[in-house]
This record gives structure tokens, C-alpha cells and sequence, in this order.
């Protein structure tokens, strides 16, 4: 079994950046798609940015692209999101998932799920 820790979230005025990392621990992740989703109070869980297992293939949500990207390095079973130009509409829980198989941009895609953290952008 395959478990997923975030980290790097915080506290962050519009327009600045943050790093989060997700390191995956257990059974190697090497080959899992992984992805980033995000979560505010009352709303359903999205996605934000996935990655193919080698790295080779990226997508985004619209409402990230050109300020968002993820990466890997299988050699440290981490996932990485780096966020530039956050705007307060980026606040939110970001979530780290993995999928086996192939991955993709629905929340069913992922069967693996880290416990969040949190990105707060505030001026």
C-alpha cells in the first residue's frame, strides 16, 4: 500500500508563490499517475494538475495553466506543485492522489489520497 503525505502549504499574499510536495511512502510509487486536487468548505473536491508516470505528460485545469506546475522526481517518491501568482480564489485544502492504472482528471480516477494541506492566499 502506497501512502501519500503533503506539505508546503501556508499562508501566502496574492501574487506570491508556494511549493507543495507530496511524498509517497510503502509499496514504490514510481509507476502511479499522481495529481493534485483542491477543496474548499462546502464545495466538491477538483482537480487541479496530474502527471503521468514518468513524468512525460502533464495537464492542467483551466483556472491553473501558465501559474501552476507539477513534477516528479521517482527517485525521491515525490510529487511536486508549484504555484506562482496565487490569487485568493487558489485558497483551498490541496489534496495529493494516486492512481495505479492511469490516472486522469475526475476524482474517481484515484483511489490513493493523501489528508491535505492547507493553501491560504491573504493579503
Amino acid at each position: 500500500q502506497v501512502h501519500l503525505v503533503e506539505s508546503g502549504g501556508g499562508l501566502v499574499q496574492p501574487g506570491g508563490s508556494l511549493r507543495l510536495s507530496c511524498e509517497a511512502s510503502g509499496r514504490t510509487s514510481s509507476s502511479y499517475a499522481m495529481a493534485w486536487f483542491r477543496q474548499t468548505p462546502g464545495k466538491e473536491r477538483d482537480f487541479v494538475a496530474a502527471i503521468n508516470w514518468n513524468g512525460g505528460s502533464t495537464f492542467y485545469a483551466d483556472s491553473v495553466k501558465g501559474r501552476f506546475t507539477i513534477s516528479r522526481e521517482n527517485g525521491k517518491n515525490t510529487v511536486y506543485l508549484q504555484m506562482n501568482y496565487l490569487k485568493p480564489e487558489d485558497t483551498a485544502v490541496y489534496y495529493c492522489a494516486a492512481d495505479q492504472v492511469r490516472g486522469g482528471s475526475l476524482y474517481s480516477d484515484y483511489n490513493l489520497w493523501g489528508q491535505g494541506t492547507q493553501v491560504t492566499g491573504s493579503s
